[in-house]
């Protein structure tokens, strides 16, 4: 077989696994020898809490893919390189030093990193070094998918429609890059350092291993294992937070050590075989893809709404919006639901869907603070992050977005509790302190009897806050704020 580069370097970002892996397999069909990297990017890494989950479990993954590595080629020395390092300058000195002619990668498509590439691209070209990029993260990306008039979706359900429509069985194709292992290269001296502890790279152990979040491609695989036992009952469970309904694979997404092409593959063959919980569970990785659509065709989202008009609401401002967005931040708002789903959050670095809807909507038209505030917090304190569906997910809960639900459809955090959490089980979970009120009043604990409160052994205002807004005005509120969008704006 003739291969077009004698000696690459494949540069693992957001995909740590070697299971149908897009570039790897790129990397390893073109290049007679390859090599293969990690960079612990200090671009990003600098500005992160010296203890974040998110750096452990990449770190843990790593240790696995190393592994992978070394069992896909069976040979010795083979392994990943992992750098320490700003990955725009050392990717170029690593490639030169190993003396490759091609890079690979997998495409990525936040701001950040779209510049992150540019440079390399440039800084690579200069020592004549190529730069090969695939898709591997998404199944259709930038304009794979539009409308007729050939413009992108800013609505969900035709994108999905479309998305439905054009999927073939090529597009979930996995790729096994075992029969072009042999071209993996051994390390060469120097570089055979086994994967960093956190400590050499300036960070702390948290608590990932208690909270038992599995990592690396066989942690993603011990849980989609789990889960496709009740994918059927996905769209009965999935709105439930005391009941373990989705599928807990989106950090795994968010890094790779999954391949979004094997999960929809396995979605949309049970959705044909009749599984509505499959259909609605498919329906989630196709939001996926239509949120990063809308960060790769209305890059304007990342620094404001969506929807122009919506910059021009007021939000609180001062001292008075600085407590209540703490309030909200340390899970003190008097408002059961919302606070156990920050307190998770907090603990846990993962929040249920349902919750980041109740918990968005709360802050934003019952507080009346900026949607950025919020995402900005997310950003900061969720596992999965990511930029597209975090914003997505923001601008829906503001009414900014695309397809966002209407300014006036304000959820209730009481009746959300009552529906969705109706036993208070989750409640009970991450509130402890509540945990002996009875079902009826825990959602509102405010609307107990004196005596039901002590016997509980609650205090408001003492050991839980009394509720900081009262729903219903704050909900005039809101309505009044999202005005200036209706006055400027009749027709949506």
């Amino acid at each position: 077989m003739n291969k077009q580069f004698d000696s690459g370097l494949m540069w693992f970002r957001r995909d740590l696994r070697v299971t149908d892996n897009a570039a790897l397999c790129l990397a390893l069909g073109a290049c007679r020898q390859l090599h293969c990297v990690f960079v612990f990017d200090r671009d990003i890494l600098d500005i992160l809490p010296r203890a974040d989950r998110r750096v452990e479990f990449i770190r843990e993954s790593l240790c696995e893919l190393d592994d992978s590595l070394r069992q896909l080629s069976a040979k010795a020395g083979v392994g990943l390189i992992v750098r320490h390092a700003v990955a725009s300058e050392d990717i170029v000195t690593l490639a030169t030093a190993l003396q490759v002619q091609a890079v690979f990668a997998a495409h990525d498509y936040e701001p950040q990193a779209l510049a992150r590439d540019e440079k390399v691209r440039a800084a690579l070209a200069q020592a004549g070094i190529a730069l090969h990029t695939c898709k591997d993260h998404v199944i259709f990306e930038g304009r794979e998918i539009l409308t007729k008039a050939g413009t992108p979706y800013g609505v969900f359900t035709p994108y999905k429609n479309t998305w439905l429509a054009t999927v073939t069985p090529q597009h979930l194709r996995s790729q096994d890059c075992a029969a072009l292992a042999q071209a993996l290269k051994p390390r060469p001296n120097g570089l055979q350092q086994a994967v960093p502890t956190l400590a050499a790279i300036g960070f702390e152990k948290t608590n990932l291993s208690q909270l038992k979040i599995p990592t690396g491609a066989s942690g993603a695989a011990q849980l989609f294992e789990e889960f496709f036992e009740r994918m059927d009952r996905y769209h009965e469970t999935r709105d439930l937070p005391a009941v373990k309904g989705p599928s807990y694979l989106s950090v795994h997404l968010r890094f790779g050590t999954v391949s979004v092409r094997q999960l929809a593959a396995i979605a949309l063959q049970r959705k044909m075989h009749g599984s509505p919980g499959a259909a609605v569970w498919l329906g989630e990785l196709i939001w996926r893809d239509f949120y990063f659509s809308i960060l790769a065709n209305f890059p304007h989202v990342t620094q404001g709404s969506f929807k122009a008009e919506y910059d021009a609401i007021q939000w609180e401002q001062g001292p008075h919006a600085d407590a209540l967005f703490q309030a909200w931040c340390d899970g003190r708002t008097g408002y059961p639901l919302v606070d156990a789903a920050m307190a998770q959050i907090n603990q846990t670095g993962y929040m249920h869907n349902r919750l980041r809807m109740v918990v968005g909507s709360f802050l934003v038209k019952d507080l009346g603070i900026d949607w950025r505030w919020g995402e900005k917090y997310f950003a900061q304190h969720l596992n999965d992050f990511d930029l597209a569906a975090n914003n997505g997910g923001w601008q829906w809960v503001s009414s900014s977005g695309c397809d966002a639900q209407p300014y006036f459809r304000i959820f209730n955090p009481v009746s959300q509790s009552q529906k969705f959490d109706a036993e208070g089980n989750f409640i009970r979970r991450y509130l402890p302190q509540l945990a002996r009120l009875p079902s009826k009043v825990i959602h509102a604990p405010w609307t107990a009897q004196p005596l039901e409160l002590q016997m509980a052994g609650v205090t408001l205002g003492q050991n839980y806050p009394a509720p900081i807004v009262a729903h219903a005005a704050a909900r005039a509120l809101t309505l009044q704020r999202y005005a200036i969008v209706k006055k400027n704006h009749p027709a949506r």
